[in-house]
């Protein structure tokens, strides 16, 4: 069965049907039967295709006995009976126009449902905590979203066009031997195609640690490329271009030699797939031939048996690969499904109210209340933290790296929840508001700035994507890179490339303060907002983030601490808990910690 070989590069291991794969169609069908109707008609197009694909031969049968009419026959006028090749033609015809028509009709559930699953998945990948897009390979994650979308197509194409139809073909074929000849042609048909199922199931079953380990090797190879090319400044910093590809080359050598032991399996596959095939053949055709020399059957039933049977094992040929492909599309769609089904670490609570702010404030009044928190239950980040930072004020964060700074940020932006203690926004806990409206509220401008591959002005935009570009350019004043951009050439049209490449270090964290802005948020964080900034545009940035903060609140986690020199209140942090606190002048009077800080500051400017 040669057919069946062009498709041995299948990227996914298969199983016997199990209780999961019908989970998948489980799944699925809610997004089919969103057409009933459509998919009603496109199924009684598929029957009545196959119905007019057996009067076919039927007919030709007729026309071949009519044509055996001795030359003398008083019936020579009837060699050619038109009736009977009109009506030849006209089941052609039939077979091609419900077989197009099914297709024609399905089409539009087919895409309907991979459009909404693919959409529904991309979502949801949005809508999960960031320590599962922390954990995540995007290569793997991509390649499983692509699978699963294809394998839907893939799922439906060869069920409903290539296993029901045979099916519906097999049933009728089985019907016609049984009612018009003798009860051993059903009885050959049935059994050969049994065996040939049998062995074509449990040969595969045989291949499946080869496919399961090319389905690896693939994916590891795929992420292994998509990580480097990420990482492409990287490889240059360390010239490791060759050890890059040493180690992608390792599982593409994997892979092929998977493939190898693969593709001899499939050729066991193939002949005994061939061997049933010819043995079912001869024997129906022997029984056939029996007819014709005893007259129980004529010239034209021998064509007819003959022609039943080619037709029927056409499709069967191809019933290994099919069967891969089935499984290869449920496993894939599996995949994909069980990133839908993911829990959400971080949800809302059942009928959880948007959150609230005080209209007539500037901006909202923030409370951590003896708060602690970890990423692994080994090692605390927080430590009963608590402090109040009032609406409309401005407050600092400042310590050595590792002091929980920035964890307060992600959890005041509840990427992550509280193992205890509790965060409140204007007297609401953050835990029983909804997400979007948290969000909405906070604009936060992290540390490490990763554009889109899009222009300037797209980057700057997309903090409203509603936003005009007069608002773009406001928002691009505000974080002092305006002038910046109309010196650019394409000015706020210029790529910025991948992960925004093309721009410096301040230049992309200038183009995140301006979306920020753009956002108009209530609160405002800046995580390390300044640190690739130089010092003159860090003091007018200073400047214009006075001017911001004054109908906003601000916390500001800094390094640097001149930026925060003017902050309402400041906290030092050690060790996941806050060790002195107060303005900056308080804590250089305290000649602490924040006072230590400051002074080696000032001595390595000097340097």
């Amino acid at each position: 069965m040669r057919h069946s070989s062009g498709r041995h590069h299948a990227d996914t291991e298969v199983k016997t049907f199990q209780r999961g794969d019908w989970r998948v169609i489980r799944d699925l069908l809610p997004y089919l039967l969103e057409y009933k109707f459509r998919v009603g008609i496109a199924l009684s197009c598929l029957v009545l295709a196959k119905v007019t694909n057996l009067g076919i031969p039927i007919l030709m049968k007729r026309l071949i006995d009519a044509l055996n009419i001795k030359a003398t026959s008083p019936e020579i006028l009837l060699v050619v009976p038109v009736g009977l090749l009109l009506a030849y033609g006209a089941l052609r015809i039939s077979a091609s126009l419900f077989t197009e028509l099914r297709e024609a009709l399905f089409a539009r559930v087919t895409q309907n449902a991979v459009r909404k699953v693919a959409l529904q998945v991309f979502e949801h990948l949005h809508s999960l905590a960031l320590s599962f897009h922390l954990a995540r390979q995007t290569g793997g994650v991509s390649r499983d979203i692509e699978r699963g979308t294809r394998g839907i197509q893939s799922l439906i194409s060869y069920s409903l066009y290539s296993i029901l139809p045979t099916f519906i073909e097999f049933c009728l074929v089985l019907g016609y031997f049984a009612y018009s000849y003798d009860i051993w042609f059903a009885a050959i048909t049935l059994a050969a195609l049994i065996l040939y199922i049998a062995f074509t199931i449990v040969v595969t079953e045989w291949r499946t640690h080869f496919r399961r380990t090319m389905n690896d090797m693939d994916s590891r190879a795929n992420q292994k490329a998509i990580d480097s090319l990420l990482n492409f400044e990287t490889v240059k910093y360390f010239s490791n271009e060759a050890f890059e590809a040493g180690r992608y080359d390792e599982n593409l050598l994997r892979y092929q030699v998977a493939a190898v032991k693969s593709q001899k399996s499939l050729a066991v596959l193939n002949l005994g797939q061939q061997t049933i095939i010819a043995i079912g053949l001869v024997l129906i055709l022997w029984r056939a031939t029996l007819g014709v020399i005893n007259g129980s059957m004529t010239l034209g039933d021998f064509v007819l048996v003959n022609t039943l049977m080619i037709q029927l094992y056409i499709p069967l040929n191809f019933l290994g690969v099919i069967y891969r492909e089935i499984k290869q599309a449920l496993t894939d769609m599996d995949r994909m499904f069980s990133l839908l089904n993911t829990e959400k670490e971080i949800a809302d609570a059942p009928h959880a109210p948007p959150l609230k702010i005080n209209q007539y404030s500037h901006g909202p009044d923030v409370h951590f209340e003896h708060v602690s928190f970890h990423y692994d239950a080994k090692r605390e980040i927080l430590r009963d933290v608590s402090f109040h930072i009032p609406a409309g004020t401005i407050t600092a964060v400042v310590g050595q790296s590792g002091a929980g700074k920035s964890t307060l940020a992600r959890l005041l932006f509840r990427f992550y929840d509280v193992q205890s203690g509790k965060i409140l926004i204007d007297g609401q806990n953050i835990l029983d508001v909804q997400q979007a409206s948290l969000r909405k509220a906070i604009g936060i401008v992290p540390q490490d700035t990763v554009l889109f591959n899009d222009t300037i002005g797209y980057n700057i935009a997309y903090g409203n994507p509603k936003a005009s570009i007069e608002e773009v350019q406001e928002a691009a004043r505000a974080a002092q890179i305006d002038g910046f951009i109309k010196h650019l050439p394409d000015g706020y049209d210029t790529q910025v490339g991948e992960r925004g490449l093309k721009l410096s270090g301040g230049e992309k964290q200038r183009v995140a303060i301006a979306r920020t802005l753009l956002k108009k948020p209530v609160m405002l964080i800046f995580d390390e907002a300044t640190s690739a900034l130089d010092s003159k545009t860090e003091r007018a940035f200073q400047e214009e983030l006075l001017s911001l903060a004054k109908n906003r609140t601000t916390l500001i986690i800094a390094h640097r601490l001149s930026t925060i020199v003017h902050a309402d209140q400041v906290l030092v942090m050690d060790h996941g808990q806050i060790v002195e606190r107060g303005t900056h002048i308080e804590l250089l009077a305290k000649n602490g910690r924040y006072a230590e800080m400051w002074h080696m500051q000032e001595r390595a400017a000097l340097d």
